[in-house]
This record gives structure tokens, C-alpha cells and sequence, in this order.
């Protein structure tokens, strides 16, 4: 009994401990200023090219001064016809402000990410919006 009373312990304290770490690292949304981007890639099939934009994107990303929050996504197979599933990727990312967003265009690493894979996309779309205060 003593032992089920120690492991049953030493369990709830592992977990307290994966679950505070996890809190730390969580950034919040920022609803100042949301920049929203779809991708329409030339060959969307192409594994290679997907790599490439995956890598880059992700390596801008971190590198950037200005980006808050982001969230890379691909769009699910729909079978509503409100819902456009025709784009590669989405991307939406958060800023303080919308000169942080500007910012951000002229940094070098939206610079490189740009210069990396351009050659992927047929089509880009972007919408900037303001949050509802």
C-alpha cells in the first residue's frame, strides 16, 4: 500500500512538472494585428518542394525580430462549398502593431525566406487585419 502511495505521488509530481514547462513555451495570440497569407504552389504535389518551403518558412520564422505568434497550416479536404481548400499553405502571424508588421517585410529573414521560395508559388494572397478592440 505504502509504495501504490509513493508511486502514486511521484506520478503526480512528474506530471505538475511536463505540465508547467509546457505553459512557459505556449506564446500568446496577439490580437493587435493578424497577417494572414495563402500559398498556391505551381506543383503542390511536389515532396521536395514542400521540404524546401517547410524549412525555410520555419527557419524564418524563428529568426524573425518582429513575428509574435505564427501558424503554418495546410487545408483540410472540405466537403462545405463556403470552404476554399484550393490553396498549398496558410499562414497566419501575429504582431504588436502594424509597424511591426511592416517591419517585418523588410527584415532580412522574410528577405531570405522570400528569395528561397519564390520559384515554389504560382499564387500568394494576404490579409492584414486589425483585432476588434
Amino acid at each position: 500500500m505504502k509504495i501504490r502511495i509513493i508511486m502514486f505521488l511521484l506520478l503526480g509530481i512528474v506530471c505538475n512538472e511536463v505540465f508547467s514547462q509546457n505553459k512557459e513555451d505556449i506564446k500568446t495570440f496577439d490580437p493587435a494585428f493578424a497577417h494572414t497569407v495563402y500559398f498556391w504552389f505551381k506543383n503542390p504535389n511536389d515532396a521536395d518542394g514542400r521540404t524546401k518551403f517547410e524549412a525555410s518558412l520555419k527557419k524564418f520564422l524563428r529568426d524573425s525580430k518582429f513575428a509574435k505568434t505564427n501558424f503554418i497550416g495546410v487545408p483540410p479536404k472540405s466537403t462545405r462549398e463556403v470552404v476554399d481548400d484550393s490553396f498549398t499553405y496558410s499562414l497566419i502571424v501575429t504582431f504588436d502593431s502594424a509597424e511591426s508588421q511592416e517591419g517585418y517585410q523588410k527584415e532580412d529573414a522574410h528577405l531570405l525566406f522570400i528569395e528561397e521560395c519564390k520559384d515554389l508559388w504560382d499564387k500568394v494572397v494576404v490579409y492584414d487585419s486589425y483585432g476588434l478592440k
